[in-house]
């Protein structure tokens, strides 16, 4: 079984390689590139993440790596349609704080993964009717949201944990239903995730 990504293991790697993306918005915009274009859209989310890094960067073939092995969880879990699917943020020991800006990013990365794709006039509608306008709208609240001032107050951080978690379970849901209400606009057989890494080099 592969071992889980690490979420500022993959964020100080990208940034040692030379990438301006983070961990967390890397998995976001993984997710939507998986939900509209399949394996095409792995292969052009691959390309984007490392289009600034130097291709003579020692850290480069590990940080590929590491890319390689993130889409390939998160496709199987897309794919397999079960609830084993996660949002890459950091741990549960990191402060609320630290979690939900994160969890911002990672929202930033799904909703430029929708927008920057190539639409056809029926996969725009689609976005703008129900559930995916919701999910839309939800996103883009989400990407403007902070802590509240009270942090140090221990009911204040038992509220703030509780709605950080209930918006995780929000997202991880409305992420799955976005993977199944855009399955026609997927290629046909573009739901095989693999571990081979020349699919996405």
């Amino acid at each position: 079984m592969q071992q889980p990504i690490e979420h500022f293991q993959l964020s100080e790697m990208l940034e040692q390689c030379g990438s301006s993306w983070n961990a967390g918005q890397v998995h976001g915009l993984l997710c939507s590139r998986l939900t509209i274009s399949g394996n095409d859209g792995a292969t052009r989310w691959f390309s984007q993440i490392l289009e600034e890094t130097d291709v003579n960067n020692a850290l480069r073939s590990e940080c590929e790596a590491m890319l390689d092995q993130l889409c390939a969880i998160t496709w199987r879990q897309l794919v397999e349609r079960q609830s084993e699917f996660t949002l890459l943020l950091p741990d549960d020991q990191d402060s609320t704080a630290l979690r939900a800006v994160a969890m911002g990013q990672w929202c930033e990365g799904y909703l430029h993964g929708l927008v920057s794709e190539k639409h056809s006039e029926d996969l725009n509608k689609r976005l703008a009717a129900e559930p995916l306008a919701d999910i839309i709208k939800d996103m883009l609240q989400i990407t403007r949201a902070t802590v509240g001032e009270n942090e140090e107050e221990p009911e204040g951080e038992e509220n703030e944990e509780s709605a950080f978690t209930e918006l995780v379970e929000y997202l991880r849901v409305a992420t799955q239903l976005a993977y199944e209400e855009l399955a026609d606009f997927r290629e046909p057989n573009s739901d095989s995730p693999t571990n081979d890494s020349d699919t996405l080099h």
